[in-house]
């Protein structure tokens, strides 16, 4: 080999060597490297790190609404009255019976009886004495502090008390009651037994 021909060979290696180093760095930055293929760099690459996951929010649960107050309990204080004219008079069989069919001689044999049983029986356990204690029909004056729960006006009322008018009705107003309380354990709802006869 002549010295030219070895200054020549030189001169190529080098320039081997150097294309060969400066492919080598494109394919490393490229992702293709000679010898760390692009699977391997990626297998060494750590991960990102993985976002915090949020807190669910705390469910609060609601308290139950509250049980609606009981309906008080009905009394039958009201019904004692209406028992003892049911047991004296037959008021309600005569006021719930139909009456169409019957003729005013029957009806009114049937109401001078049950007037006479009921009367008996309002009279022994209520004390009532008139609001206005004169004849009806009569004139009558209303002075200007009256008491509407007991005397109620009606027709023309225009103006500021006192007024005079006709008096229509004397009104009622109780002064005692004598009304015995029922029995331990009975039902006050029940006003009058059913009766059955055993034959």
């Amino acid at each position: 080999m002549t010295p030219s021909e070895g200054a020549t060979m030189g001169a190529d290696f080098w320039v081997g060597l150097g294309l060969g180093i400066v492919g080598t760095l494109v394919m490393v930055f490229a992702g293709r490297s000679f010898f760390f293929p692009a699977s391997r760099l990626a297998a060494v690459t750590p991960p990102p790190p993985a976002k915090p996951t949020p807190a669910a929010p705390a469910v609060t649960t609601a308290p139950p609404p509250p049980k609606p107050a009981a309906p008080p309990k009905p009394t039958g204080e009201a019904l004692r009255l209406l028992a003892v004219l049911q047991r004296e008079g037959r008021l309600c069989d005569f006021l719930l019976e139909e009456i169409q069919s019957y003729s005013d001689q029957q009806i009114g044999a049937s109401v001078r009886d049950i007037h006479q049983k009921c009367a008996k029986a309002l009279r022994e356990h209520l004390e009532l004495e008139p609001i206005l204690d004169k004849p009806e029909e009569s004139t009558v004056e209303v002075p200007a502090n009256f008491d509407p729960a007991q005397i109620r006006l009606t027709g023309n009322v225009t103006g500021q008390p006192p007024f005079q008018g006709v008096l229509i009705h004397r009104g009622w107003r109780v002064r005692k009651i004598n009304l015995a309380p029922p029995a331990k354990g009975q039902d006050e709802f029940v006003l009058q037994p059913a009766e059955v006869e055993l034959r």
